[in-house]
């Protein structure tokens, strides 16, 4: 099928045209005859397919006929919100379509404004449209089609009660379409109460999982190597773009800086930015002129950039659901991923529990060092020296050794400690897999041990 197969308006299919739309993605061809038809609809399809010409060209076409006057599109994040906004204004230039983006962090004023002006569509976040529908600012805005884009996501992200309450402030004669990657019974459950009647599609095949999409591995370190692993994970990795995420706000920037004076193409986005700041980051990120993004969770949420082809969890995340969020930010619209977690020996145990729960296949990898000892290969041998017990007799031999050049004996004691050393000292980071094994082995044992006591001091 081609594009000039369906029957835009001229104005339209000029912006059709100048986007290099030929051919219509598989979410284009089956949802556009309908949302043309006046039907409701419920569309599965992850981000990356298509979704939004899928809903902004028959509903531009709409407006550009002249059969609605305003339509709205609900999206979980700004930048999400300005992303679709700016994809409707370039496809809809043409035929004088005007767009606005509604969402907090910035003043009421001129979005109200532009409403009563007579906007045509608009693109809110959830929090400040209820705002403003609450507070009776924009009574004059009833939407004659409403688009709920990325629906799992404002699940995720708590909107759930804010979109319902919403939809009591449009009109019940409106098209409703609703899109979402997953379909969760609280999903389901929304579709039944804002949709009539709807007609179902989906581009997302049942084999189209997370694990078949995205490689995931992991990496056991000691805490003193995460910079390390980080570093030379980015410099081996056939990297397009990638999100490395942290747990704090501090983390994102005392990594992002370090990165920065290594020369690595990176920016950092946390929750504290300034909205303007925040958009010059993803912008940047966005048009490919960073690389890396060094991210907290709350930040990344609803992040869509195309193309990343590397997540790393700089940090394990604090529970499963947080896991897939990041993994799910690689691997779309079909395209392959790799996700990668840094763990130290201590958070093992929480990584176990994170593949049980979501069902990830995840790999144990190492990562090969450079030539001979790293800053934290020196730090892990003193610590093992200093923790060496002194045999009573030790002081005998130095002094029977007398003779002998202590340079050249201390170089002599230290060199079997560091080839037993050797996995941990820079030659290799990570522990493989009889290291893990043995690690298991001790925390099963340690266990034990402590059962065993706290039921002797039981009995006592």
């Amino acid at each position: 099928m081609k594009f000039s197969e369906f029957n835009f308006h001229k104005d339209l299919f000029k912006g059709v045209k100048i986007a290099g739309f030929k051919e219509p993605s598989p979410i284009q061809e089956m949802a556009i005859p309908i949302i043309e038809n006046g039907s409701d609809l419920v569309g599965q399809a992850h981000t990356g397919t298509g979704k939004t010409a899928a809903f902004g060209l028959p509903m531009m076409d709409k407006l550009a006929k002249g059969e609605i006057e305003r339509a709205l599109v609900i999206t979980p994040t700004r930048e999400l919100a300005t992303q679709v906004a700016d994809e409707l204004y370039h496809l809809g230039r043409f035929a004088g379509i005007r767009t606005l983006t509604v969402y907090g962090g910035v003043g009421y004023g001129r979005q109200i404004a532009l409403i009563h002006k007579g906007v045509q569509i608009v693109v809110a976040t959830p929090g400040r449209l209820k705002d403003l529908y609450k507070k009776g600012k924009i009574d004059v805005f009833n939407p004659e089609i409403v688009v709920l884009d990325e629906a799992d996501e404002m699940l995720d992200m708590g909107f759930l009660e804010d979109i319902k309450e919403i939809f009591e402030y449009i009109p019940q004669n409106r098209q409703t379409l609703l899109f979402s990657a997953t379909m969760p019974e609280p999903i389901k459950e929304l579709a039944k109460h804002i949709l009539y009647q709807p007609e179902f599609i989906s581009v997302v095949s049942e084999e189209e999982t997370t694990n078949n999409i995205i490689e995931q591995r992991y990496y056991v370190i000691h805490e003193s190597q995460r910079d390390e692993a980080i570093i030379k994970l980015l410099e081996t990795e056939k990297i397009n773009k990638s999100i490395i995420f942290c747990r704090m706000k501090r983390e994102v920037d005392r990594l992002t800086e370090h990165l920065q004076a290594l020369g690595f193409n990176v920016g950092g986005l946390h929750g504290d930015l300034e909205q303007q700041d925040r958009e010059v980051v993803i912008k940047a990120y966005r048009r490919g002129e960073t690389k890396i993004m060094v991210a907290t969770d709350v930040a990344a949420r609803g992040l869509d950039v195309k193309d990343v082809t590397h997540v790393f969890n700089y940090h394990i995340p604090f529970d499963p659901q947080s896991y897939v969020h990041r993994i799910g930010r690689t691997g779309r619209a079909g395209k392959s991923g790799q996700a990668i977690t840094l763990v130290t020996t201590e958070e093992f145990k929480e990584l176990q529990r994170i593949q049980k729960e979501v069902g990830a296949q995840m790999r144990l990898a190492t990562i090969k060092g450079g030539e001979g000892i790293d800053s934290s290969g020196f730090a892990h041998l003193l610590e093992k020296v200093e923790s060496l017990p002194i045999h009573p007799d030790a002081a005998s031999v130095i002094a029977y050794m007398g003779e002998m050049d202590r340079e050249l004996l201390l170089e002599k004691l230290i060199s079997p400690l560091i080839e037993a050393e050797q996995d941990h000292i820079g030659s290799q980071i990570g522990f493989d897999q009889t290291s893990v094994d043995e690690m298991l082995e001790g925390f099963t044992h340690e266990q034990k041990t402590v059962r065993s006591k706290n039921r002797r001091r039981k009995r006592r």
